[in-house]
């Protein structure tokens, strides 16, 4: 109630390493790979490493993951998804019942607890729903479809983990199972989670393209993956320039150069595995016994089908995607902040009045738009020039700067806006500067 408490740039726990080249504290080894947004990342105080593979993530990216997760939610529970929690650990006898505890080899990591008892650390939970959904001993047909999904930290053991958050081994996922009484119905559903991830990708921005894919050990017989083009990208891709086609290289013979569909040559990129999507069939429901009883009260196997998306390799692959060598952009949908405001530098002619107007434009900003009180940071750095701050602020990635500048103690005052998306820079008295912030979409 009453004013927003406004958000301080030098109280953000958030140690900014900006100057250009700045590589102390980058983790990489002498000689080993970085890529844009691991260097983006490090730079910008929004990761900081532990151990290999494993990172801290600071107060920024976490508030830009769960912006990402919301914008999930929404479209998992238009598909009817309901979210759930599974442990990560994970007994053996699971893992060994379905044979992936031999077949996964050095990639899970495994422990035992005091009593002998051997566990993994759950990479993935296909075996861990099927065995919950089993032990639903009445299930009815009328129940399915279940669209089952979480929001949780998945381990695995990177023999080389690199590239930051591309990969590490411990990282966030989404992972939806889906239980369907026919194999007709489990197809429509995989036809609909297909459809949420496109709808998500275009609502983030980012030029992604859905191929074909192996099942690998997960399993099943149709698998697609959601990459993001991209040169640091691990996998190969082949695309139909008309779009008719696009697979993962795994997934074809050598001679196959040209569209299946319209002959055109194939062309070849490479890309980053941001969403995976598998139809699983009766793999997982024939070891566990998921069952439901079908309209003449028969025990029947449910069709299953596996959905993944990686969030904090999205939060990485939309930086090295969207970002130049210098400066993070983000989707504008989960930018950690939206707006940042930046008041004239100490000493200035216009330091009183232009930081009073702005701070007033600050309050009566999260007055009608209250979606964006807390989206907004003030860069209180007065010591630094307004063009040292404008820089660090691109870098940054916000997209929106608010500046006091020359203009704001005319009659009436005049802000400078930055539209780092596209941009422009545009000088609007408050109400053009409420107005035009309107527009902005929060998750």
């Amino acid at each position: 109630p009453g004013r927003a408490r406004r958000l301080l740039l030098s109280q953000l726990f958030q140690p900014l390493n900006l100057q250009a080249g700045g590589e102390a504290g980058w983790d990489g080894r002498a000689g080993e790979p970085t890529c844009r947004s691991q260097k983006l990342m490090l730079q910008a105080g929004l990761i900081h490493p532990s151990s290999p593979g494993c990172y801290y993530y600071m107060p920024p990216t976490v508030r830009a993951m769960e912006k990402l997760v919301k914008a999930m939610d929404e479209e998992m529970q238009a598909v009817g998804g309901q979210k759930l929690n599974m442990p990560s650990l994970s007994s053996a006898e699971l893992w060994r019942a379905s044979g992936r505890w031999d077949q996964m080899g050095p990639e899970l990591f495994r422990l035992a607890d005091r009593h002998g008892k051997d566990y993994c650390l759950g990479p993935t939970h296909e075996e861990a729903v099927t065995e919950l959904v089993a032990a639903q001993s009445n299930l009815s047909y009328r129940q399915l479809p279940l669209r089952l999904y979480q929001v949780t930290r998945k381990f695995r053991d990177e023999p080389k983990p690199r590239f930051g958050l591309l990969r590490s081994r411990e990282f966030y996922m989404k992972d939806m199972y889906t239980f369907d009484a026919s194999e007709e119905a489990a197809r429509q559903t995989y036809d609909l989670v297909c459809g949420a991830y496109c709808s998500l990708f275009d609502r983030l921005g980012l030029p992604f393209v859905k191929v074909q894919a192996a099942t690998g050990s997960i399993g099943g017989t149709v698998s697609h993956e959601f990459q993001l083009p991209a040169d640091v990208g691990e996998d190969r891709l082949v695309l139909c320039p008309a779009g008719h086609f696009a697979a993962n290289v795994e997934t074809l013979n050598e001679e196959q150069t040209s569209c299946p569909m319209c002959r055109a040559k194939l062309t070849q990129t490479k890309g980053i595995e941001v969403g995976h999507t598998f139809y699983l069939g009766t793999k997982y429901s024939s070891i566990s016994n998921a069952i439901f009883s079908s309209p003449e009260n028969k025990p029947q196997l449910a069709e299953m089908g596996c959905y993944g998306l990686g969030i904090t390799r999205i939060l990485a692959a939309s930086i090295e995607v969207l970002s130049t060598e210098d400066s993070i952009r983000w989707p504008s949908l989960i930018a950690p902040y939206q707006l940042c405001f930046i008041p004239p530098k100490r000493g200035s002619k216009e330091e009183e009045e232009g930081a009073a107007l702005l701070e007033r434009l600050y309050d009566d900003l999260a007055e009608a738009l209250p979606q964006l009180a807390s989206d907004s940071v003030l860069d209180d750095r007065t010591q630094l020039t307004i063009g040292k701050r404008l820089k660090d602020a691109n870098k940054l990635g916000y997209p929106y700067v608010v500046v006091a500048g020359k203009r704001v103690c005319e009659d009436p005052p005049v802000f400078e806006v930055w539209s780092q998306n596209t941009g422009e820079v545009l000088f609007l008295t408050k109400e053009g500067v409420i107005e035009l912030l309107s527009k902005v979409q929060v998750p």
